[in-house]
């Protein structure tokens, strides 16, 4: 891998290939952020944003390929980005697992993919960056979910993984502060996964949430740029950007 050292902030972003993931790494790239972009298997996608990138910046984006399922995954997407840029100062912890997972069917082989993708990965990359984002007095953004607070029937499973992050997120600002600081970005009805595909279910959600509308992936992707970059009082915290959906809920 050919080393870069940059002077400019340098973010770790998981999942951030397509849909919102790609959207936090243009608005972090467009802060002044270089990036290490993690994937699994999306090729073209992330190849055609790290050439878009590029193209605005030279030298400013490297991706990886990882399972997130694999525990030694972290290590390797963390080191990395010190062997590509020489820092550390933000991690953005995108990636999710999503599947249907009620009590009646989910079996133990798909809560345990739910839990360490969603859970046990953030984890892991925090517990690899922490060395390299104290050094920075860097910031860690995880993307939990709605359901974490309001699980569904049908998404029991994916809702626990969620849930487990929101307590992580807590909990890391306590281990890591005051050198790091550590929130989470709760995202409402912004992107239906591509393998949710139930109509009822989105009208029931858009009925139900104050503002009437889905959220855009730009009202994301600031979030998480505001968190990292302008809240340095802030630790410890869910920013839910659901249009009111949480405090509605029915």
């Amino acid at each position: 891998m050919q080393s870069h050292k940059t002077s400019r902030p340098v973010a770790l972003i998981t999942g951030a290939a397509r849909r919102i993931g790609a959207g936090i790494a243009r608005r972090l790239h467009a802060a002044g952020y270089d990036l290490l972009l993690h994937y699994r298997n999306s090729d073209e996608a992330i190849q055609a944003l790290c050439m878009e990138l590029t193209a605005a910046r030279e030298n400013s984006v490297h991706a990886v390929a990882a399972d997130l399922a694999d525990a030694e995954a972290a290590k390797v997407l963390v080191d990395a980005a010190l062997q590509r840029f020489g820092r550390l100062d933000a991690l953005v912890n995108n990636a999710s697992a999503f599947f249907a997972s009620p009590l009646e069917t989910t079996t133990a082989a798909q809560w345990d993919t739910l839990f360490a993708v969603n859970a046990r990965a953030p984890f892991l990359l925090c517990q690899a960056a922490a060395p390299a984002l104290r050094a920075t007095h860097g910031a860690i953004v995880h993307l939990t979910d709605l359901h974490a607070a309001r699980p569904r029937p049908d998404l029991l499973a994916y809702a626990a993984s969620k849930a487990a992050l929101e307590a992580l997120t807590r909990g890391m600002a306590a281990a890591l502060g005051p050198e790091v600081r550590v929130n989470a970005v709760a995202p409402g009805a912004i992107l239906w996964p591509e393998n949710e595909g139930d109509p009822a279910a989105r009208q029931t959600m858009l009925a139900n949430t104050p503002l009437a509308r889905t959220g855009t992936v730009e009202d994301i992707a600031e979030s998480v740029r505001w968190l990292l970059m302008d809240a340095g009082f802030v630790t410890g915290q869910i920013l839910r950007v659901d249009g009111g959906r949480d405090a509605h809920w029915v």
